[in-house]
């Protein structure tokens, strides 16, 4: 065998161990009995340990010295490579130890976190909080020795290969300056709207899920290839080819459910169209998590709140819940899912307000990795942030600072991929129904394959195979610009309405 065909065996059994951890981490979010807590930590710990021991193996820096000598190699192997020597400078920064705490102590927090956002409770959070954070102050610091970046950079390098801190701060900073006058633009105009009728209830959760699975097939999800479920906070996991979503139901309104069905669609669709010939290889891997958050607000924000798919969608909605009268008119609908008003849940907010919860929780992760705040004072932090970022007043810490999962589950760094996400949404979008005019059409009739199609040839179906912004580069014709997002909150908020 080859070095190369050696690495590719050896990281196709990697991703047969990540394939096992994501469904026990699923299960661990949506049926797992809390008696079994303490057990799947041990279980779910020793499988980290034994991944980073295979991600480690010392043969690897011997096989990647000779596969990157090999002349014969492709444009797609060469990129796998370039992935493989990324993922392994990264893996051998980490001591064995290290990597398995990490892992109890985010076992430990996930399962406290559920009780203390119930309860509002962030006293009792807070040890294993702290834990979890100490750990990432760590692992942080053992990655930016490795690789010559700072804590929090070297934390945001997991999850956008490549980003930095100093780009996302221009970038936010500016959205920041941008966003506050906006949206009192933007609600000016709907003041000067009559009223919207309410939709009257109860939505019951049966007919909620059967609704979001009727859409969820119009986008083009497999279910041959995953399932839908319910859980504390929604996500889309699973492993490869086994690509699963959740939600949450509230019965005395079905739209937040259904947009966070069609959010979590967005992801699916993604995973589910990476490139098969690699899919248990690094290059296959989607290419970082401003692109997956892309690709979950592409179908939610720029297509499913779009009036074109409201006139499709709407007269479904009125169908499965029996309504009737102004309020179920797509007009009104259109309406509701754009409406902009300023509120205390992140997963809940408007296309307009929802920047500022991430340039909070970003700001406040970076000053928490560097030692400029402690812990204790996060809840008054938080909403010190929200009063200012958003002009509210954050009742209870469950509204506040405990209702997302991301840092009692150790991703730090994580945040900022949702508005940088975002911003690049808008980007292919127009990029794509600028290539093909047909797909707002399409959207408008329900047929989402023109989209899905032009996704899959330049988004999905490229894997890991660019960086980031060599990718979106070549599907949109030029690097990250936020004038394409403020241009379409424009469009969308002050011009169509």
């Amino acid at each position: 065998m080859t070095a190369y065909s050696d690495l590719a065996s050896h990281f196709g059994r990697i991703a047969a161990l990540s394939n096992a951890v994501g469904i026990l981490q699923w299960d661990s979010d949506v049926m797992m009995p809390k008696g079994a807590a303490e057990t799947r930590a041990e279980s779910m710990a020793l499988l980290h340990v034994l991944r980073h021991g295979m991600v480690t193996d010392p043969r690897i820096g011997d096989w990647l010295a000779g596969a990157e000598a090999d002349q014969s190699l492709g444009a797609w192997e060469k990129a796998n490579l370039r992935e493989i020597r990324r993922i392994w400078t990264v893996d051998t920064a980490l001591p064995t130890e290290l990597v398995e705490a990490s892992s109890k102590a985010i076992s430990a927090c996930e399962m406290r976190w559920r009780q203390a956002r119930a309860d509002s409770d962030f006293a009792g959070l807070l040890p294993y909080l702290t834990e979890v954070l100490n750990l990432q102050r760590q692992i942080g610091q053992a990655k930016g020795d490795k690789l010559g970046l700072s804590p929090y950079d070297a934390l945001l390098n997991d999850y956008e290969p490549g980003g930095h801190a100093a780009r996302i701060d221009a970038l936010f900073d500016d959205l920041a300056a941008f966003l506050p006058g906006f949206t009192q633009e933007a609600m000016a105009v709907q003041a000067r709207r009559p009223a919207l009728e309410p939709l009257e209830g109860p939505f019951p959760t049966e007919t909620q899920r059967a609704l979001g699975l009727r859409l969820m097939a119009a986008l083009g999800y497999d279910f041959e290839r995953g399932r839908l479920d319910i859980s504390t906070h929604p996500f889309c996991g699973g492993a490869d080819n086994d690509v699963r979503i959740t939600t949450r139901y509230d019965e005395a309104d079905f739209t937040k459910a259904l947009m966070g069905v069609l959010h979590e669609t967005g992801h699916a669709l993604y995973e589910q169209g990476r490139p098969q010939a690699y899919l248990n290889q690094p290059v296959g891997a989607a290419r970082g998590m401003s692109l997956h958050e892309s690709q979950s607000l592409l179908m939610e924000m720029q297509a499913c709140r779009s009036r074109e798919f409201l006139a499709f969608a709407t007269p479904l909605m009125r169908e499965a819940f029996g309504g009737a009268g102004p309020a179920w008119e797509p007009e009104a609908m259109w309406r509701r899912y754009t409406r902009v008003e300023p509120g205390f849940i992140r997963v809940d907010a408007d296309e307009v307000t929802y920047p500022a919860h991430i340039i909070l929780r970003y700001r406040l992760e970076k000053a928490l990795i560097a030692g400029e705040m402690a812990l204790v004072d996060l809840p008054t932090a938080w909403n010190e942030g929200m009063k200012t970022l958003l002009g509210v007043t954050v009742p209870n810490d469950r509204l506040g600072c405990l209702q997302d999962i991301h840092w009692p589950s150790g991703g730090w760094g994580y945040f900022p991929t949702y508005t940088l996400g975002a911003m690049t949404a808008a980007q292919i979008f127009d990029a794509a129904c600028q290539a093909d005019p047909g797909i707002l059409p399409g959207i408008g009739k329900g047929d989402f394959i023109p989209l899905v199609t032009w996704l899959r040839a330049n988004i999905h179906g490229k894997g890991s195979l660019l960086s980031t912004d060599d990718l979106l580069t070549e599907a949109t014709g030029r690097p990250l610009d936020a004038a394409v997002f403020k241009a379409h909150l424009h469009r969308r908020y002050l011009e169509e309405a």
